[in-house]
C-alpha cells in the first residue's frame, strides 16, 4: 500500500533507470538530503522576516500573482495576466477601447491556475510546485480543476497558523543563510530591523547597483540623487559617485553582505580614464548620454566594481544575457519581471578580457559568472574558469534551472573547469516556500550525475560521497565566502 504522497512524489524521483546507478544515487542522496540550505543569491523580500507577524495572504497571493514562472506559462496559452490578478502599472491608463478588468477574487484566480496545472507537466515549475504542495502544505491529491477549491482551503488554513509565518518556515526549511538582493539606494531598513531583533535567522543583503551604473536605466538621474541622499556623499561628480558607491558597499557589508550582483545585456568590460568617465558621467547628468556612452560606462563600472571587490572582499556576481521586457504590451500594462525576459547569445572571452587582464590573476577577486547561453559552457566559461584564479561558474540559471539543464551543465563544465571552480547551487527565487524543492532538485540531479560517474569507473564511491557534500553545501559556502 503506497502512501499518497509517495505517489505524488516518488522517493527515487529524478534518478536514472539503470538499477546500479539508481542504487548509488539513492545512497548519495541519503548522505546529503538533510544538509542545511545555503542560499547565497535570491530575491526574497526581507520585509517578511523583519515583521514577525508577516502574512503571505491567500494561496493566490503566495503562489500565483507574484510568480512569473507560473503566469508566463498560462499567458503563453492565452490567459491574460489580468485574469491572474497580476497588478497593472500605476502609470497604465485604461482607454475606452481597451478595457482591462483585473480579477480580484482569489478563488477564481486559483481555479484558473488549477484548471491548467497540466501545462506544467515535465517542467521544473511543475516539479517545484508539486513538492511544495506536498511537503510544505501536506496536500495529498493532485492539483486539478476538480480538487482546486479543496486544496485552496487546505493551503489557506495553513497560512493563518503561526508555524507558517516566514520565520518559522525559515527554521523548518533548515536554512543556514539567505541572501536578498537590494538596490544600492536601499536604506536596508528591514535588514536593520533584523539585526536589532532577537531572532537568530541569518538574512543578509546583496548590493545590486544596476540602477545607478546604467545611464539609460529608468530614472537614472533620480537614482543617482537617491544614492547621494542615502550615502550623504555628493554625486554631482564622477569621483563623488564612486565614493558614494564605496560607502554603500561598506554599509551593506556592515549588515552582513557577502556579495554584489550585476545584471547586464552583455559582459562587456573596458577601462575609461578618469577624465573620460567624468565626461560621460556629466553627459548622463545633463540628460545627453548616448547609447555608446551607456555601453562604455557600464563596461567601465564592471572594472571599478572588480577593483572594489578586491579591496573590500565582497564576491562579485555577473548575470548577463537577458533581453528584458521583450513583450512591449505586457511591459506597458504590468511593468518589469512579468515573464517576458528572453535569453540572447552572449560572448564572454573577448568581452571579459580587459577585466581579466587587470584582475583575473588576483585570487582576492571572486567573480561568479552566470549564463543564459548554454553554448558558452564548454566553449568559453569552463576554459575561462579552469584558468583564471578569480573566476567561478555559477549554477544553471533561470531557464536552465531544471533537471535536464543541471545535467547538461555538469556534463559540459566539470571536465574542463573541474568541480571546484563551480559555485554550488543557489535558488535565485522570490518564491520563498519553493526554496527547499529547488535545492532538492539540485541535490537529486547532482547525485544522479555522480552515480553515473561511479558506475562508469570515473570516480569511486568515496570520492562521489565527498563531491555530493560539496555540491549540496560546501561549494556555495566557499564560493561566497560564507
Amino acid at each position: 500500500m503506497h502512501d499518497r504522497s509517495d505517489l505524488l512524489l516518488p522517493r527515487d524521483r529524478y534518478f536514472g533507470p539503470e538499477p546500479r546507478q539508481r542504487e548509488i544515487a539513492q545512497h548519495l542522496y541519503t548522505e546529503v538530503a538533510g544538509l542545511p540550505l545555503v542560499c547565497p543569491h535570491g530575491h526574497v523580500d526581507p520585509r517578511m522576516f523583519a515583521d514577525p507577524d508577516y502574512s503571505f495572504g491567500s494561496p493566490a497571493d503566495l503562489l500565483i500573482i507574484p510568480d512569473h514562472y507560473v503566469f508566463r506559462m498560462l499567458y503563453s496559452q492565452g490567459v491574460g495576466l489580468e485574469a491572474l490578478g497580476v497588478p497593472l502599472r500605476q502609470t497604465f491608463e485604461v482607454s475606452e477601447t481597451s478595457k482591462v478588468s483585473l480579477e480580484t477574487d482569489h478563488r477564481t484566480i486559483w481555479q484558473t491556475f488549477a484548471d491548467r496545472f497540466y501545462l506544467f507537466r515535465a517542467t521544473p515549475t511543475g516539479m517545484w510546485l508539486t513538492q511544495e504542495l506536498v511537503e510544505v502544505f501536506g496536500v495529498q491529491e493532485k492539483l486539478t480543476g476538480d480538487s482546486a477549491q479543496r486544496i485552496y482551503d487546505q493551503i489557506a488554513d495553513c497560512l493563518v497558523r503561526p508555524e507558517f509565518r516566514p520565520r518559522a518556515l525559515f527554521e523548518r526549511f533548515n536554512i543556514e543563510v539567505l541572501a536578498t538582493t537590494d538596490a544600492a539606494t536601499d536604506p536596508l531598513a528591514h535588514h536593520q530591523a533584523l539585526a536589532a531583533s532577537s531572532w537568530s535567522g541569518r538574512i543578509i543583503p546583496t548590493l545590486r547597483p544596476d540602477a545607478v551604473v546604467n545611464l539609460h536605466a529608468p530614472g537614472w538621474r533620480q537614482n543617482v540623487a537617491a544614492l547621494a541622499a542615502v550615502s550623504g556623499i555628493e554625486t554631482g561628480s564622477y569621483r563623488g559617485f564612486i565614493q558614494a558607491l564605496e560607502d554603500r558597499r561598506a554599509y551593506f557589508k556592515s549588515l552582513g553582505a557577502a556579495a554584489t550582483d550585476h545584471a547586464a545585456l552583455t559582459p562587456y568590460t573596458a577601462e575609461l580614464s578618469d577624465a573620460e568617465a567624468e565626461t560621460i558621467f556629466g553627459r548622463g547628468l545633463a540628460g545627453r548620454a548616448t547609447a555608446d556612452d551607456a555601453v562604455r560606462f557600464a563596461g567601465h563600472m564592471l572594472m571599478e566594481m572588480a577593483r572594489m571587490s578586491i579591496e573590500d572582499g565582497l564576491v562579485m556576481q555577473l548575470h548577463p544575457g537577458s533581453f528584458r521586457n521583450h513583450n512591449v504590451e505586457v511591459f506597458a500594462r504590468h511593468g518589469l519581471d512579468k515573464g517576458a525576459d528572453i535569453p540572447i547569445a552572449t560572448e564572454y572571452t573577448r568581452n571579459l578580457k580587459p577585466l581579466l587582464d587587470k584582475y583575473g590573476r588576483d585570487a582576492r577577486l571572486r567573480l561568479i559568472l552566470f549564463t543564459l547561453d548554454e553554448t558558452t559552457y564548454s566553449r568559453e566559461l569552463a576554459p575561462l574558469a579552469g584558468h583564471y584564479p578569480a573566476l567561478r561558474l555559477g549554477p544553471p540559471w533561470w531557464f536552465f534551472d531544471s533537471l535536464n539543464g543541471m545535467t547538461r551543465y555538469l556534463d559540459q563544465v566539470v571536465e574542463t573547469a573541474g568541480l571546484y571552480n563551480t559555485a554550488g547551487f543557489n535558488d535565485d527565487t522570490r518564491a520563498f516556500p519553493s526554496i527547499p524543492a529547488r535545492h532538492d532538485l539540485w541535490r537529486r540531479a547532482s547525485v544522479n550525475w555522480l552515480a553515473g560517474l561511479v558506475v562508469r569507473g570515473i570516480v569511486d564511491l568515496c570520492d562521489a560521497e565527498d563531491m555530493a557534500h560539496d555540491m549540496a553545501y560546501r561549494l556555495a559556502k566557499q564560493a561566497y565566502r560564507l
